[in-house]
């Protein structure tokens, strides 16, 4: 990062609040006779950072997430996390491309330019319909005619998505270049902004970043709206009743950090063993991993 004149930062593992996102698990400790967490990512801290100092900053931490284990999964792995101030995500992405390329460069492998795609591009070529059209059924049909499962009950319209693309459309992407996925649904936004497509879909500005079907890295256009974000992780919390995962303490400081003003920018986190599997080809993380799980 010194060619970018970009800060390196350290912030605490431990946490007395914990993320809200429903998809993630944060590890609960004791410490000091209080219930504290082990942070999921740097994000939060290093938002907080980011508001004080306004100054692009990187990390590289580990980080923990329980319920996570197989063969692309640790319930410890290693995060770059990187946040360049007056950028949107679109630069963002030029500037990780320039990253990864030296990345390859260092270890002799192949550079193909890599290749960007809309979510929602990808999502009603595989329908042949208008992304507006689109229900959780619709896609429980499209299943059915491929002869391929699809969980039963209740699935929200963006889990079905997801399984949508994990089924259909990652198995497609070259194996040989890295391939940028962008404007999620809205719905799908997390801590990135949203704004209208030219067709007038609502979209996160946001994107993540596969190698074949290997997920590498996910960035946003960071939400800089204390208001929104404040709204966001209310519907978290609601969530997470509503499915019977675990309460936890809210980050206020993250809150009040946007209050103070976030500065324009945008952040990416990239997952340092599964770069190491891509890079040396690895099939299984544990490959990578020094002491997996089961060993540490």
């Amino acid at each position: 990062m010194d060619k970018e004149v970009v800060l390196e930062v350290s912030t605490p593992v431990l946490s007395h609040a914990a993320t809200t996102d429903p998809h993630l698990h944060s590890f609960k400790v004791i410490a000091g006779g209080l219930p504290c967490y082990l942070h999921t990512s740097p994000e939060f801290a290093m938002k907080r950072l980011l508001a004080a100092h306004q100054q692009d900053i990187y990390q590289i931490v580990p980080v923990l997430r329980d319920a996570e284990r197989g063969h692309k999964h640790n319930p410890e792995f290693a995060m770059l996390e990187w946040y360049r101030v007056g950028m949107d995500h679109q630069q963002l992405m030029d500037s990780i491309e320039i990253l990864l390329g030296s990345v390859f460069e260092g270890f002799n492998k192949p550079w193909h330019k890599p290749q960007r795609k809309r979510y929602i591009d990808l999502v009603e070529a595989v329908l042949a319909c208008d992304m507006q059209s689109v229900t959780t059924k619709k896609i429980q049909q499209y299943f059915d005619k491929e002869n391929r499962s699809f969980p039963s009950g209740d699935i929200s319209l963006d889990a079905a998505l997801d399984l949508l693309i994990d089924t259909f459309v990652l198995p497609e992407f070259s194996d040989d270049r890295f391939t940028f996925i962008t404007d999620y649904p809205a719905s799908q936004a997390a801590l990135a902004r949203t704004a209208i497509d030219d067709q007038g879909n609502a979209v996160a500005s946001r994107f993540e970043v596969y190698f074949g079907s290997l997920e590498i890295a996910n960035g946003y256009h960071e939400l800089t709206d204390a208001n929104i974000l404040r709204q966001r992780i209310e519907e978290n919390v609601q969530t997470r009743k509503q499915h019977g995962l675990d309460a936890v303490t809210v980050d206020t400081h993250l809150i009040d950090a946007h209050q103070a003003g976030l500065p324009e920018c945008a952040g990416v986190a990239v997952g340092i063993e599964r770069l190491l599997m891509l890079l040396t080809g690895a099939n299984s993380i544990d490959q990578v991993i020094a002491f997996p799980f089961e060993r540490a």
